[in-house]
């Protein structure tokens, strides 16, 4: 299996992110994965203002990722946050109508460069990610994944990863959110400042 290092999106990582994005063209459709934040895309903002306010949030360190390296290149990324900093989630009538509290973070979205889909890249992405939580103090973490068993599914439209891939990293389902997609929680203990994460 490939070796990669899952680093936090932070102001030294940003250069990696941001090439990333911009090989892609700005990602689903010029977003620079703003859209679950309060600030949203659409009309009016264009992908230079989505790449801007990113940018933004990232150096004021509001903004959270767990970006995978392959050697020195950002291959991909799983966006994580405390729930008020990724307000903005797909499907929110029917999951406020759970009545559910808000969870401690949220994962929202991920996405893998072309060249290294179907590699283990949003594994790496979901395990760092958990251990940044951990290392960040820890708690209820929430994701909105979808079921794909018996489906075919386009990874392009997986932006949210799989209930497999989150069962296999501990997550159990709490309840269904439309017609494939499921809330998942699990708590994450506290754990050590550990800087880099290595996975095999």
């Amino acid at each position: 299996m490939t070796d990669f290092d899952v680093r936090a999106l932070d102001a030294a990582t940003w250069d990696g992110f941001a090439a990333l994005v911009a090989a892609h063209n700005g990602v689903f459709g010029g977003c620079w994965c703003m859209a679950f934040h309060a600030e949203g895309v659409g009309r009016g903002r264009t992908p230079a203002d989505n790449r801007a306010a990113k940018e933004a949030r990232v150096r004021d360190g509001r903004a959270h990722a767990a970006l995978v390296y392959e050697g020195e290149a950002c291959v991909g990324w799983c966006q994580y946050g405390p729930a008020g900093e990724l307000p903005r989630i797909k499907r929110r009538k029917a999951y406020e109508e759970g009545g559910a509290t808000a969870p401690d973070w949220r994962i929202t979205c991920f996405f893998v460069a072309r060249s290294h889909r179907r590699r283990g890249v949003a594994d790496a992405a979901l395990g760092g990610a958990l251990e940044l939580i951990a290392t960040a103090g820890g708690g209820v973490v929430e994701s909105y994944p979808e079921e794909v068993a018996g489906r075919t599914v386009a990874n392009a439209f997986l932006h949210n990863g799989t209930v497999a891939l989150f069962e296999r990293h501990g997550f159990a389902r709490d309840r269904r959110i439309g017609k494939h997609h499921w809330v998942v929680r699990r708590v994450v203990g506290t754990a050590p400042d550990q800087g880099v994460v290595h996975h095999r």
